[in-house]
């Protein structure tokens, strides 16, 4: 089987593959490591490339098909991991130049656990510094850059993970979202991201920071690819004292396949404040009616919570400066500029301006929650706009008009302070051919709903066919 075909295959297609013997995971581990020499130059979605590490694991996968051993779920399947997860001893940087030669002692749970469901780990995808921002740029690792336009970002931070599934990288990556930081990638490059509800997938041990913020999760080409993924990553592990219980609804796998006929869907183009690009409104109005045309009665809404911006400015600004405050004063210069523009904002926070945000993030929570009483599900545009110039910085004004400084990702970070579930899955392009996300967000643990709608939408409006041109130019239309 041909390597270009095998890089493009779905995670449960290569596992099928390899299960019956049709393709072996030294052949699709060489087809996707070469894909990376050839394209990870003008991209930039990997900073480690774990070559050796990612050939031995495929040839004792071999060993294991060849000698009729049971096969785990992703035997086989090549993923890549972002760069803030550790990995026992491959290199993990946190895109720092404070950790550019750490090679991690002992894996996270989510690494641990992709190992034991089979899967071939291909390298490490680059990110902001320890993942502060909504752009994929270190003083470390340099600039990454969109497969859909070469002159344009990702997102972040987990843009190395989103560009390298929307390249052929590798078709499952693991990434995290502190605040936006699966959504946005995978809504800039055009692939499924999905936020598991906080505590699915136990985090650490890692880098320190963002706590009660941060989600891991899976970045995929299909819906099926994250769920098979989900599966293996959820569950509770003691060194985690957030994770959650086993989800008593079983595989997310199959709740795939479960439908959404009668669900209530609550459509917020704008959760009453946001600016947002027309074509990107536009695009993610009819995804609305694709929704409602499968069965679900949609709605149009207008949510009455409070703006959450400073809640989260504020206890983020803190929580990170808790983490790497102490490295200001001795490595500013090693540090990227707006990390050390955020540490120094986060040393003003007083303990009561931290503690009047927490307790406006309990009061955000109950109103989220008695929204949501209503609904089954709600939906918003991933993003307001489209991705912007990777060497530029984020829009201070969409459709003409001044915006706040998280003006520009206001539907994702407030469900990281809720930690509800939330996926982006890709809606359309604009006429400068670059993708659009719409944003599909659950009720507390509802993971399963989730999935089930982002399967549906997958299955009416298809979007694994679309791929970026083969040599990763600029493209001159939607194509």
């Amino acid at each position: 089987m041909a390597g270009a075909d095998l890089a493009w295959r779905s995670a449960m297609e290569l596992a099928g593959l390899i299960r019956d013997k049709q393709a072996s995971p030294v052949e699709v581990t060489d087809a996707v490591l070469a894909r990376i020499a050839a394209l990870n130059p003008r991209i930039n979605a990997f900073c480690t490339v774990a070559e050796e590490e990612a050939r031995d694991a495929a040839l004792a996968a071999e060993v294991a098909v060849l000698s009729g051993e049971p096969l785990p779920p992703l035997h086989g399947v090549p993923v890549s991991v972002k760069d803030l997860i550790f990995t026992r001893r491959i290199r993990t940087t946190g895109g720092s130049r404070l950790f550019a030669d750490h090679d991690p002692e002992e894996d996270a749970v989510s690494v641990e656990r992709l190992r034991a469901a089979g899967a071939v780990i291909v390298g490490k995808t680059t990110t902001p510094e320890f993942g502060h921002k909504g752009m994929t740029d270190s003083p470390l690792c340099g600039v990454t850059r969109n497969p859909w336009n070469l002159e344009m970002t990702p997102g972040g931070s987990s843009g190395g993970a989103a560009a390298a599934v929307a390249a052929g990288l590798a078709p499952l990556a693991l990434g995290t979202d502190g605040g936006g930081s699966i959504r946005l990638p995978a809504s800039f490059c055009g692939v499924y991201g999905l936020k598991p509800s906080f505590g699915r997938v136990p985090s650490g041990p890692g880098f320190p920071g963002w706590e009660t913020f941060s989600h891991t999760g899976p970045m995929t080409r299909t819906v099926r690819d994250a769920a098979l993924m989900l599966d293996a990553l959820a569950g509770p592990d003691d060194r985690d004292r957030h994770s959650l219980p086993a989800d008593p609804g079983g595989s997310f796998l199959a709740a795939c396949d479960a439908g959404i006929a009668g669900l209530s869907v609550a459509w917020s183009p704008d959760l009453g404040r946001a600016r947002v690009d027309p074509e990107v409104a536009e695009l993610c109005e009819r995804a609305a009616v694709q929704l409602e045309s499968l069965g679900c009665h949609v709605e149009v809404v207008m949510p009455t919570w409070d703006d959450p911006e400073e809640i989260f400015r504020v206890m983020a600004a803190a929580e990170t400066f808790a983490a790497w405050g102490d490295r200001l004063a001795d490595a500013s210069r090693d540090l990227d500029r707006t990390l050390v523009a955020l540490l120094r904002f986060g040393r003003t926070v007083t303990a009561e301006q931290y503690l009047t945000a927490a307790r406006r993030r309990r009061e955000l929570w109950g109103e989220a929650q008695r929204f949501l009483a209503r609904f089954d599900l709600l939906i918003t545009p991933t993003m307001p706009v489209p991705a912007f110039a990777a060497a530029g910085l984020p829009p201070k004004q969409i459709n003409g008009r001044e915006i706040s400084p998280l003006g520009w990702l206001p539907f994702t970070f407030p469900f990281n302070l809720t930690g509800q579930p939330a996926a982006t899955v890709p809606a359309g392009f604009t006429a400068a051919g670059l993708p659009v996300g719409l944003q599909i967000v659950g009720r507390r643990h509802a993971d399963r709903t989730v999935l089930a709608a982002s399967a549906a939408f997958e299955a009416a409006a298809p979007w694994s066919h679309h791929r970026p041109g083969p040599d990763l130019r600029p493209p001159r239309g939607c194509g």
